[in-house]
């Protein structure tokens, strides 16, 4: 299983949104957009997680694309550091 970043997307963009962006790549096992913790508001960015192949597919395809108005980034999650 592979965790993608999701970046720069309009801050009104929900998990269900999301969800329904990646799915016509292949199942979605979560959604998780990133909220400020002090604010609570969306931070713009978060994290998707798929099947290697299909996550492949997704990014490829969807890296630099228009969603909401914006040129979303899409590629590899780092490794979160402990």
């Amino acid at each position: 299983m592979k965790s993608i970043y999701v970046g720069n997307l309009p801050y009104s963009t929900t998990n269900e949104e999301l969800n329904e962006l990646f799915s016509q790549y292949g199942k979605v096992h979560s959604v998780k957009l990133i909220n400020d913790r002090e604010s609570g508001r969306p931070k713009g960015f978060g994290f998707v997680e798929m099947d290697d192949a299909e996550a492949q597919a997704a990014m490829s395809a969807l890296d630099n694309t228009n969603f909401g108005g914006r040129t979303i980034r899409v590629n590899e999650a780092n490794a979160r550091k402990q």
